[in-house]
């Protein structure tokens, strides 16, 4: 879920509307009092202890700091302190409420978990939502206290049910990711409709993601966008969300440079994922015009806060030298920190470069190590390269069966290489069972998606009748679209089909020409042939 807090309550004892001329009267009298040093502070710890908002609060906070540096170890400071926590402790809640406030931001005495949950704690008993939210907030993350889930959940329960907004969000939290109580997104949506229609953006954006992934609700995209778009009013998550549903046509109709204007407004809040779709959009040209310099420069800002999405595009971008010089180490760099986070084309893409010694320095190992990472992702390509190293044993130990196991993963995904090479395996009974039915059936589906080798592998089976029943037409097919592709040994074969009549009509002429296409690529027989047909043809042109 994205959108953890609203924001760090402060305390609400009344509403700040109305009050500002009173703070700012205040404020200045708080002023006047600093410059009489160390004899103003009891009336500033009376202040701050018995502020009635939070501008007066941290008005007087600050004043006390003015009186000198080493305030904190005046006597006045530590009588007042003292009796104000005797205040405390005799069941005063604003006092209550103001010292756990000192103590949780560390404003006029050291930052102090342990010291604000005790008067948090107290405050609470007397059903005070806002302290029994922030004991909550220090259960759930273990400050102050020993981390109790449960004891979180209890907290903000408490407080949700007197309507506070924020601890109706983290308790939908904690049913959504099953922390101090069973998981539930129908009750975690309960929870965030209700500080979502309270107006909490957070929870609102919470609610839109709920709905778009059909947890707790029913499916329904359009009720996400609605959710997001309440809560887009300057949230970046939202906003975010925002974008990828006009991007993807969910909930609203497609509209790239409607995406491409909430990615912006995510992003020029710092959000990094905003700032990598931005990059993105301006690489692809959607809904803004093509430009690899922002897009790269967008990239990097989200590569600068560590989002792995953004660090391989940058990587990207610097492998192909778009919108950057092309710098093969730069490239090597990005994709690493962003393999090292887990993203499956990153760490493929940084086993091809220690595989060909691009931009590192040439690593069989250190490839296998990043293919096998990608690999267990279910990337096709890494699977394929993984199976590639086990096969002709470069970085691992050759094997044959390691290398069927991998190619098969990746066939089974439709990848052309793989099908290809899995069938040459099977065709040969190597590191599996020699099955030629097996292995035109993978040919073929290499083959079928334009694949040379596995087009002209696939004409040699129908030609010679192995795996398939002989057929010279269908050999000559398949031989044509891989020779049309330049593949030399189709075109020989070709040219073969034509001088002798197999599954075309006998035609020396096309035979020569395709010998000589073959030849012209190095294939030592077309170039044989090449010399005995033409003085075969010049001689029936002779005797004509």
């Amino acid at each position: 879920m994205r959108g953890r807090w609203c924001f760090f309550a402060l305390l609400m004892l009344v509403s700040a509307l109305g009050i500002a001329g009173a703070a700012e009267e205040r404020s200045g009298t708080y002023e006047e009092l600093a410059r009489q040093g160390y004899s103003a502070i009891p009336q500033l710890v009376r202040a701050m202890a018995e502020a009635e908002n939070y501008e007066e609060f941290a008005s007087a906070g600050r004043a006390l700091e003015a009186t000198g540096p080493e305030f904190r170890t005046q006597p006045e400071f530590t009588a007042a302190l003292a009796e104000f926590r005797r205040t405390a402790e005799r069941g005063d809640l604003t006092v209550q409420l103001n010292l756990a406030q000192l103590y949780l931001n560390g404003i006029g005495v050291s930052q102090d978990d342990a010291e604000a949950q005790k008067y948090l704690r107290l405050a609470a008993a007397q059903h005070h939502p806002w302290a029994q939210y922030n004991l909550g907030v220090l259960y759930e993350h273990g400050r102050g206290v020993p981390q109790n889930y449960a004891e979180a959940v209890k907290f903000y329960r408490l407080a949700a049910e007197q309507g506070y907004a924020d601890a109706q969000r983290n308790l939908g939290v904690m049913y959504f990711s099953g922390k101090g109580v069973p998981l539930d997104y129908a009750e975690a949506a309960k929870w965030f409709r209700k500080a979502a229609e309270q107006g909490c953006a957070y929870a609102q954006n919470n609610l839109g993601n709920l709905y778009e992934e059909g947890k707790g609700v029913p499916q329904d995209s359009a009720e996400a966008v609605k959710w997001y778009r309440k809560a887009a009013d300057g949230y970046p998550g939202a906003q975010y969300n925002l974008g990828l549903s006009y991007a993807n046509g969910r909930g609203v109709p497609q509209n790239y440079a409607e995406a491409a204007k909430w990615f912006r407004k995510a992003a020029e809040q710092g959000h990094a994922g905003g700032q990598n779709n931005l990059g993105v959009m301006y690489f692809f040209g959607e809904g803004v015009p093509q430009d690899y310099v922002e897009a790269a420069k967008w990239y990097r800002k989200a590569a600068e806060q560590g989002d792995a999405g953004g660090q391989n595009n940058l990587g990207v971008m610097y492998a192909n030298g778009r919108g950057v010089p092309q710098d093969l180490a730069e490239a090597a760099k990005y994709y690493r920190l962003a393999a090292e986070q887990g993203h499956v084309r990153a760490q493929h893409s940084l086993g091809l470069l220690y595989e060909f010694g691009e931009g590192v320095e040439k690593n069989d190992v250190e490839a296998a190590k990043w293919y096998r990472k990608a690999a267990e992702q279910g990337h096709a390509g890494a699977q394929y390269s993984l199976g590639f190293l086990y096969e002709f044993g470069e970085g691992v130990e050759k094997s044959d069966a390691e290398a069927a196991k991998y190619y098969r993963l990746a066939a089974e995904q439709g990848y052309a290489r793989a099908q290809y090479s899995l069938g040459i395996l099977l065709e040969a009974g190597r590191g599996v069972e020699k099955n030629g039915v097996e292995a035109v059936k993978w040919l073929r589906k290499a083959a079928e998606q334009g694949h040379a080798e596995a087009q002209h592998y696939l004409g040699f089976m129908y030609d010679f009748g192995l795996g398939v029943k002989e057929n010279d037409e269908e050999a000559v097919k398949w031989y044509r679209m891989a020779a049309e592709q330049g593949n030399a040994k189709s075109q020989y074969s070709l040219g073969i089909a034509y001088e002798q009549g197999n599954g075309v009509t006998r035609d020396l002429n096309e035979a020569l020409k395709y010998y000589r296409l073959a030849a012209e690529q190095g294939e030592v027989a077309a170039q044989k042939a090449v010399k005995r047909l033409s003085s075969q043809v010049a001689g029936e042109r002779e005797s004509q």
